[in-house]
């Protein structure tokens, strides 16, 4: 066996697990889809029903998540980036990232693109981890908000600013305990890996309009998804409280990333299902809030981003 065959193997058996294990989610959402069928035709015929103005709110909102997204990459990167090819890349990333699993497609989408706009390739992967991170980091922030401003949802104890600098330093010093102990050559590539990381985040973070650009972007991201659902659930007439509604999609989301399908196929909506009905919507009524979201974030837009996809690579801007 060569050394690129036993560099690859492990990659080849992580990919061939991971294929394995979106293979069964997928498997058990179809065998749950089934079994459930009169309750999703029930929801379908509901959401056909709906209230059409409430319905174009979620497109509207819908439709600006892509630019919110462009602003949040384009304030990971410090050059400027072309405005048209950024959000259109965003927008053939959001439809990659239905294709393949765990965010591998729009990850993918956003490192070409920003290679093929002058970026080295390190700085590419780093701006696209920072727009990752910073969008966890918000919807960490708002699923925090939301359990304390919700009502008859359990709180969580409250945490003070000391308690989280104490845990920052406590990981940052045994990430670097870590690193100390390991070989020469691997310690001195990581820490010349983690400098870098930690320039970049800094360079950003001194251009005040590119701070902006990157939470504020991921913030406005984040919320739109929310009242998406939220506008779904008001069309289906669901009486649910638009702040308990957003949570649950929040959590949901979470959860969801646990299972690595494809765009969160079938976890997303399961999960997100549950949720609903668990707070005391109807089954129906449940059915038909995830279908119209799903609809709108997720089937109306993949053929057409899938084209604007093609278009890219054909152009060379991916």
């Amino acid at each position: 066996m060569t050394p690129e065959q036993v560099r690859t193997a492990p990659r080849r058996r992580h990919a061939y697990w991971h294929t394995a294990l979106t293979l069964a989610v997928l498997v058990a959402v179809a065998c749950l889809a089934r079994r459930h069928w009169p309750l999703l035709e029930t929801g379908a015929v509901r959401l056909a029903a709906a209230d059409q103005g409430w319905l174009l709110v979620a497109a509207t909102a819908t439709l600006a998540t892509w630019p919110c997204s462009a602003l949040a990459q384009q304030g990971a990167v410090l050059r400027r980036l072309p405005p048209g090819r950024l959000v259109a890349g965003q927008f053939a990333a959001c439809a990659a990232g239905h294709v393949l699993p765990a965010g591998l497609g729009a990850g993918a989408v956003n490192l070409r693109f920003l290679i093929r706009c002058g970026i080295p390739i390190a700085g590419a992967a780093t701006a696209v981890a920072v727009k990752g991170t910073a969008g966890a980091i918000v919807r960490g922030a708002l699923i925090a908000v939301l359990v304390a401003a919700c009502p008859g949802v359990p709180h969580l104890p409250r945490v003070s600013g000391g308690l989280l600098i104490t845990v920052g330093a406590v990981a940052t010093a045994a990430a670097a305990a870590a690193v100390a102990l390991s070989a020469g050559p691997l310690r001195a590539r990581c820490r010349r890996a983690l400098a870098g990381v930690r320039a970049y985040i800094a360079a950003v973070h001194a251009r005040p309009a590119r701070a902006a650009a990157l939470w504020g972007g991921s913030l406005a991201f984040v919320t739109l998804h929310c009242v998406v659902l939220i506008a779904v659930t008001r069309a289906v007439a669901l009486p649910l409280p638009p702040a308990r509604v957003a949570l649950l999609h929040l959590a949901a989301g979470a959860v969801a990333a646990l299972l690595p399908t494809p765009g969160g196929l079938g976890s997303l909506d399961a999960v997100l299902a549950l949720a609903l009905t668990a707070v005391g919507a109807p089954a129906a009524a449940a059915a038909s809030a995830v279908l119209g979201y799903r609809l709108l974030t997720v089937w109306l837009p993949l053929v057409p981003g899938l084209v604007v996809l093609a278009v890219l690579v054909r152009r060379r801007a991916l």
